[in-house]
């Protein structure tokens, strides 16, 4: 690739020569785009510990959503700095393993679409099927990788980037007593909002309360913070949503089943999902750029958006290391379980 093709991957490959001893890095799978080869980087840090709990960074599974890789390497730039002087990230990566995903979608960021280079969404891309309709083409479609959100052909394989997201997942991730997900997306509303599972179906997940007991610490820790916290199905639901796939396989294996020490296990798959509606209402030129409409374009912007999620991003390290202290018992499960369905889904206590 020439130095100006995919600057995202180049300052990726940066940061793994940066990172030295900080940071494995292994390809995850690779793809091909326009006669040139791709990888798919798996980045790890933190705690080799199987019983520490873990934390994943997702990004780049829609091509032309950019600035969600470009906030991920940002924090990874920020961690690879820190760690040269920084005793109390080095005392907390003893005790929390990192995973990092920052560029799922090379090729599809190479050719500037949502879809991967065969022309199929990664995240319509899974075997779940939605048990409520759907909105007409948004929701996922199997007729053509010509018109948007094609989850791909009936009975086909997924496609070789979701594969490597769920195996990664599987592997680092859903074998733990706890671990979170961060997915970073754009494109949706005016504001930044974190959704979680599920888009399948208004149906609540079973981890419900430990959704409202985390957004209620970030609350109480961040009173003035800008998210809006809701189940992505308030707003639409979709066939093929990977989160949704892999939650649903973490609850077919046994999370609250008592098989890890005696105590139900945990995972909490979120998803970061900016706004960028509102820079395009403060710069509306931006429509008539492909990326304009998913990423800012102003230096300014750009800059702001950047910085404006790091405390979220420490946030869930500190939070997943002191799980045990904020993570609801059986009593406060009931409470906090009555207070999201009646804020999230319009539940009274009844329900």
């Amino acid at each position: 690739m020439s130095l100006k093709s995919l600057p995202e991957l180049l300052t990726l490959e940066q940061l793994i020569e940066d990172g030295g001893d900080l940071l494995k890095a292994s390809v995850a799978c690779t793809v091909a785009a326009d006669s040139q080869q791709f990888p798919v980087y798996l980045l790890t840090m933190g705690s080799s510990d199987p019983a520490a709990p873990a934390l994943g960074f997702f990004g780049g599974i829609h091509g032309l959503e950019r600035i969600g890789t470009q906030v991920l390497l940002s924090f990874l730039q920020s961690l690879v700095a820190r760690s040269r002087w920084d005793h109390g990230l080095h005392h907390l990566l003893q005790s929390v393993r990192l995973v990092f995903m920052p560029l799922v979608n090379p090729g599809g960021m190479w050719q500037a679409t949502r879809c991967n280079p065969q022309g199929v969404d990664l995240m319509r891309n899974s075997p779940v099927q939605a048990s409520e309709r759907v909105p007409f083409l948004l929701g996922g479609q199997r007729a053509t990788p010509m018109l948007p959100w094609y989850r791909g052909a009936f009975g086909a394989p997924m496609e070789a980037e979701s594969r490597a997201v769920c195996e990664v997942v599987e592997r680092e991730l859903l074998p733990r007593q706890f671990s979170l997900s961060l997915d970073c997306h754009s494109g949706f509303g005016l504001r930044d909002r974190i959704w979680f599972p599920h888009a399948h179906t208004r149906t609540p997940i079973a981890h419900l309360p430990e959704i409202a007991a985390l957004e209620e610490l970030f609350t109480a820790s961040y009173p003035h913070h800008n998210y809006t916290f809701e189940p992505q199905s308030l707003q639409y639901r979709t066939h093929g949503d990977l989160w949704d796939h892999l939650y649903l396989r973490f609850e077919r294996g046994g999370a609250r089943s008592g098989e890890a020490e005696g105590h139900d296990r945990v995972f909490l798959p979120l998803t970061l999902e900016m706004g960028s509606w509102l820079w395009v209402k403060k710069n509306p030129r931006q429509l008539f750029s492909r990326l304009g409409a998913f990423n800012p374009t102003a230096a300014h912007r750009l800059q702001r958006v950047l910085r404006s999620h790091l405390v979220w991003f420490e946030f869930l390290m500190r939070a997943a290391n002191a799980h045990a202290r904020w993570l609801p018992d059986a009593p406060a499960r009931l409470h906090q379980r009555k207070r999201a369905l009646a804020r999230w889904y319009g539940l009274g206590a009844a329900a």
